[in-house]
């Protein structure tokens, strides 16, 4: 008889995988454990660098890249049922090139050269992964690894040179530098360099990074309902108590007051009644209002969500359509394919029709002062608010509505993205929702009073200070994912030349070495 010890079992690897790559959640609001982002993905790179071959690796970069986007989108899944894990599994698949590229660099026990390499190529293969599911097809930039520093001044310093890319970077090395000093005691020179690095770029920026120079201040009012005495957020309700929170800002002479997204349920041109009523608000209130239209348009095919200004004469013309729709929420991609969705979950039942292009508005009193709307997810795309900026925006208006996630993590995580969009252009930005969180952010991401929480039902004057210069983001844009392509494509360059010259494929190194197996014994 022939008494073998049998090979490790691999199971507790993609048991771990997931919960490895849904770690990085707690440093997201509403948790907001900022200081944890920095640690968040050392258990997954120690997984994935010793991962026994490169399809391994491929196969827990993208279990763990499940996990992350799961984790981070948990609170869609009332909305969406089963459909959240399978949007899950297949966003995953995008962190396989970034698991290989662990593996490859920092499995075994890499030198000095190779422990240096990982510190930049790790980082920019996690932003290739962000990058790819920016894409607003495949569910826009939400939960990117920067915004978890939403509430880190030294980070949005870097954010104003770099946007949130930047800082997304910085928080991947430092991670990668954890992993190898716990894994490496060879590498430790290189990732103790590397920490060092990252503290010294930090404090180059807040040193040099050009600050936001004030220019005089805009009293702006944020009119936030709530839930209704019956629990909903049904148009005409809303609308009535919209009214009836806007009439207690008489006398408090705010220069504009903001209603936030899908506060009018009726097209303005088909209901002139209700265009009366704002226009006399208007007038009541002495300031013009930034309202959000909701509707199936008169004059034009498909339902559409507008930013809408109205004066004391009505609405003054100025109207912005959403142009970067939710994906499942305001439209089903591909619907022919997977119209099912709106059968397991909460999936818009008709296409939303986007907007052609972005829309400054003048603010009647202020000559000064241009307004640069944007319309709730659209907050989490840095370039939107970017371009807004690079054309006359002195103040952007975020409206929002979250309603549908009133008990999740979604208010507090979509009201960090002001801090992160006012940090990157160096402008205000008010975030003004139906039923919270509502805050104001100044040029330099502070919070400027107090947000109103997903219980309040009331209107609020914010001094709102405005502000002059430009950062270096705005100037330049996103020179830090240019410059991490670039180190990327060098890397796959070299390797490729290398392969070349050795007439074959560079391989992954092999893992640390394993205790040999026992011998066999007979009886």
């Amino acid at each position: 008889m022939v008494f073998t010890v049998p090979k490790p079992r691999l199971w507790w690897r993609a048991a771990a995988a997931p919960a490895a790559g849904a770690l990085p959640c707690l440093a997201f609001p509403a948790p907001a454990l900022w200081w944890f982002a920095y640690v968040a993905l050392v258990p997954w790179i120690l997984l994935l660098r010793s991962a026994p071959t490169g399809r391994r690796a491929a196969l827990e970069g993208w279990l763990g890249g499940a996990g992350f986007v799961f984790a981070v989108h948990h609170w869609l899944l009332p909305s969406l049922h089963v459909f959240l894990f399978a949007l899950a599994a297949l966003l995953g698949l995008l962190w396989i090139p970034w698991a290989l590229l662990v593996r490859e660099l920092l499995g075994g026990r890499p030198g000095p050269w190779r422990a240096t390499a990982a510190l930049v190529l790790v980082p920019a293969g996690w932003l290739l992964s962000e990058l790819a599911r920016s894409w607003q097809g495949l569910g826009g930039p939400w939960g990117l690894l920067g915004a978890s520093q939403w509430q880190v001044p030294p980070a949005l310093r870097l954010a104003s040179v770099g946007g949130v890319w930047l800082v997304g970077l910085l928080v991947v090395a430092v991670n990668c530098a954890v992993a190898l000093l716990i894994a490496v005691p060879g590498a430790r020179s290189p990732a103790v360099a590397g920490v060092t690095g990252c503290v010294v770029l930090t404090g180059a920026v807040w040193l040099w990074a050009p600050r936001p120079e004030a220019s005089g201040g805009l009293r702006v009012a944020v009119v936030q309902p709530g839930l209704t005495a019956d629990g909903t957020t049904a148009p005409e309700r809303r609308f009535a108590l919209g009214e009836q929170l806007t009439r207690t800002l008489a006398g408090q002479r705010p220069d504009l007051v903001v209603w936030g997204e899908s506060s009018v349920g009726e097209d303005l041109t088909a209901r002139p009644d209700l265009a009366r009523r704002l226009a006399a608000l208007s007038a009541e209130v002495g300031a013009p209002l930034l309202v959000n239209v909701d509707a199936r348009a008169a004059d034009r095919p498909g339902i559409r969500k507008s930013a809408v200004l109205v004066g004391p004469l009505g609405p003054t013309g100025d109207k912005y359509d959403k142009m970067r729709l939710v994906p499942f929420g305001e439209y089903v991609p591909a619907r022919a394919l997977l119209g099912w969705a709106t059968s397991v979950g909460k999936a818009a039942g008709e296409n939303r029709v986007p907007g052609s292009a972005p829309v400054l508005m003048d603010l009647p009193g202020r000559e000064d002062v241009r307004l640069g709307p944007l319309v709730c997810f659209e907050s989490a795309f840095p370039d939107m608010s970017r371009h807004l900026v690079r054309d006359g925006a002195a103040l952007l208006v975020d409206q929002s509505a979250t309603s549908t996630f009133q008990n999740g993590w979604a208010p507090a995580q979509h009201a960090s993205l002001s801090a992160l969009r006012a940090a990157e252009t160096g402008r205000p930005v008010v975030h003004a929702t139906l039923t919270g969180i509502s805050e104001v952010r100044g040029p330099s991401g502070e919070r400027i009073g107090r947000p109103l929480s997903t219980s309040a039902s009331t209107a609020r004057v914010y001094e709102v200070p405005l502000a002059r210069g430009t950062t270096v983001y705005v100037r330049f844009g996103d020179w830090a994912v240019g410059a991490a392509l670039a180190a990327l494509a060098a890397y796959c360059a070299v390797s490729g030349a290398r392969s070349a010259r050795l007439g074959k494929p560079v391989s992954a190194p092999a893992p640390e070495p394993t205790p040999p197996p026992a011998r066999r014994a007979r009886g």
